[in-house]
């Protein structure tokens, strides 16, 4: 994608009702089609700014439109990794690696089990202050070693990693359902996450 080209919402390839009880209908129909659209819309918004301030040689236009294409590029960009690591219990969502896999040895030589995995991950997540979000990845700069990195705000994972899971850590995803208690959201999110896009994104 070139920088000026612009964006649309992906493909869901579940039903906003599909991955209940543990994310609710209500919540996936607002964060997906108010939420994720407005990321959509800012981002397609600011690249026509950044067209007419760099036109005009507006250099301190530029700069402030820069944030607001990060701020929404990176939106969309960490929901579209965000909803496909997310499948209903009935298309395997919830079900831990293989541990023949590739992505299933890599876990347990480091952690153990995916479950100390899944603890270390919700403990990042619980850390994070505001918003932001938590990524489980492969590091491209160590012979691909996991590690879980945090992110503020809407800010994508550094170049060096590929993100094999994103976890949504803004009160937006999980407050309609889980109120303040976010904790309960990080439970019940991995009887959701698809494990088996992980794994093809450990492979790639």
């Amino acid at each position: 994608m070139s920088p000026k080209e612009k964006i649309s919402l992906p493909k869901i390839d579940w039903s906003v009702d599909a991955l209940e009880p543990y994310i609710s209908k209500e919540i996936n129909d607002l964060h997906i089609n108010k939420h994720h659209v407005a990321y959509v819309n800012g981002y397609n918004a600011a690249i026509d700014a950044l067209s007419v301030a760099e036109a005009n040689n507006d250099v301190k236009g530029v700069v402030a439109i820069q944030q607001n294409i990060k701020f929404h590029g990176g939106g969309h960009t960490n929901h579209s990794l965000f909803w496909k690591n997310l499948a209903p219990v009935s298309q395997g969502g919830g079900k831990h690696p293989d541990e023949n896999s590739a992505l299933g040895k890599q876990i347990v030589k480091q952690y153990g089990s995916v479950q100390n995995l899944i603890d270390l991950t919700n403990a990042k997540l619980a850390s994070i202050q505001g918003s932001g979000w938590a990524f489980i990845v492969k590091n491209k700069e160590n012979g691909g070693q996991l590690d879980v990195i945090t992110t503020a705000n809407q800010d994508i994972a550094p170049t060096h990693f590929v993100p094999l899971i994103a976890i949504d850590a803004w009160e937006h995803a999980y407050y309609l359902q889980y109120q303040n208690v976010k904790l309960d959201y990080f439970k019940a999110i991995w009887n959701v996450i698809n494990w088996k896009e992980a794994e093809a994104r450990f492979s790639a």
